[in-house]
């Protein structure tokens, strides 16, 4: 076999042409989105008032595997795609481990993370519906980060709710934002009627992904002109960011290379979806075998100690409601620093996965994350970002296991982004400052308690 390079790139010839759409190849299709008022599928209709029009097909279509990339957006990828596949020999070395490790940089834009992937294909069916802009919400800022961007490319006003915490804890990453012209709103705000709603029953609170998501939605369907665009957990961003895991598999194929173990970090499931979609799908046709594990925060454990139920995507109950693990939408998550992950369900894709036993989840605490990122960083040169480092979190562990065995797999991870926005959290972890927080089992019974009431 040829000896491996450091970082392994594709050819542009070699990128997707085309998007991979697992539904197609699950026997058990994810659920489909209710209408909170009727308890029935929502309709094309119904979602077009919130969703764009060809947005709306992809978020339906359980059926077309493959789905073609507009050209527009495969030259607009070609500013930073494709992406590489780095082998990381130095943290091996470090490690003394007989693994083989690789991780799928997704770091290398200017936005920072894998989310423009599917920025700037929901941007460019806005601009092609002929709409004004959009509205969203976003965590740790890099959602918004990538929005804005494309919104900027393609002359979209752009109008971004984000959690407050990280509103506070990350003023650069909302400074890059602004440069590309968006505007930024630390949620929940004053600004729309679900946000004093919401400020009224929680006096004070830091804010979660889901309190964003209402603003945001809210804020859409009541301007003229606007649509919203999420940056996770839709079929429609599981869709986008396959393209992760089209050029990672082109890559390990291109060098005779498969992996044993498939580690993504778990918010929404936007870059885990992503990176195991087409190795997943060789897994559900009976083509090959692969072990795919889910990391996420242990104060956000919506896999590892949620329910499979169908949960309102956001806190102030006005989105549709989805089938996925769940630990309440009113739960409102720890300020922890792993903004990206701070959500209280998961795709509906990656729920019906893990429920059918084809993919495992470990939660992980907000102080082993950060060990994991300086190791890493210190090993590799890379400053992760923290959600990108639950993943690295589960890979040194298991790395760290054939070490103990003497066994010789070969570990990929998603590196979805950098930590260059994210040095008060860093901070916080170099001063000893940093803290664990899990929740009780009675505070996630409380939450998951006020589920909707939905026939089965």
């Amino acid at each position: 076999m040829t000896d491996i390079p450091y970082k392994i790139y594709l050819e542009e010839s070699e990128m997707p042409e085309s998007w991979y759409n697992v539904r197609a190849d699950m026997k058990n299709k994810p659920a489909p989105l209710l209408n909170p008022a009727t308890g029935k599928p929502m309709t094309a209709e119904e979602l077009g008032a919130v969703f764009c029009d060809e947005l709306v097909a992809q978020e339906l279509d359980d059926t077309t595997a493959f789905i073609a990339i507009p050209e527009d957006i495969r030259k607009f990828y070609r500013m930073y795609r494709p992406s590489p596949l780095v082998r990381a020999y130095c943290l091996e070395e470090k490690l003394q481990t007989p693994a083989k490790i690789y991780y799928k940089f997704e770091g290398n834009n200017t936005s920072g993370s894998h989310k423009l992937n599917s920025a700037i294909a929901q941007a460019y069916y806005a601009k092609h519906q002929g709409l004004k802009g959009v509205t969203t919400e976003t965590g740790a800022g890099q959602w918004g980060t990538a929005l804005s961007m494309a919104c900027a490319y393609l002359g979209l006003d752009c109008r971004v709710y984000m959690v407050k915490v990280s509103y506070e804890q990350k003023p650069f990453r909302r400074e890059v934002m602004r440069t590309y012209g968006a505007s930024v709103t630390p949620s929940p705000s004053m600004n729309t009627e679900v946000g004093r709603k919401i400020l009224a029953e929680h006096p004070g609170t830091t804010g979660s992904l889901g309190c964003a998501i209402s603003e945001a939605v809210e804020d859409a369907v009541t301007h003229e002109g606007y649509r919203y665009v999420l940056g996770s957990v839709l079929n429609q961003v599981l869709l986008h960011q396959s393209v992760i895991g089209l050029e990672t598999k082109a890559a390990m194929d291109k060098y005779g290379i498969k992996p044993d173990i498939i580690i993504g970090c778990a918010g929404g499931g936007s870059n885990l979806g992503g990176l195991i979609s087409p190795f997943m799908g060789e897994k559900l046709r009976g083509e090959a075998d692969y072990r795919f594990i889910a990391v996420e925060p242990a104060s956000c454990p919506s896999f590892t100690r949620g329910v499979f139920a169908y949960d309102f995507c956001d806190t102030g109950k006005i989105c549709p409601l989805a089938k996925m693990y769940t630990i309440g939408s009113g739960y409102i998550p720890a300020p922890n620093h792993a903004g990206g992950l701070r959500f209280h369900g998961m795709s509906p894709v990656l729920s019906q996965l893990y429920h059918d036993g084809l993919m495992e989840a470990v939660s992980v605490k907000q102080t082993d994350v950060f060990e994991a990122a300086e190791y890493f960083a210190r090993c590799e040169g890379i400053l992760p970002a923290p959600e990108s480092s639950h993943a690295i979190r589960a890979a040194i562990d298991e790395a760290l296991k054939c070490k103990e065995t003497g066994e010789e797999k070969t570990i990929l991870f998603g590196l979805t982004g950098t930590g260059y926005f994210d040095m008060y959290a860093y901070e916080k972890f170099h001063d000893g400052q940093m803290t664990n927080y899990i929740p009780t089992d009675e505070e996630l019974q409380a939450a998951v308690s006020t589920l909707p009431k939905v026939g089965e």
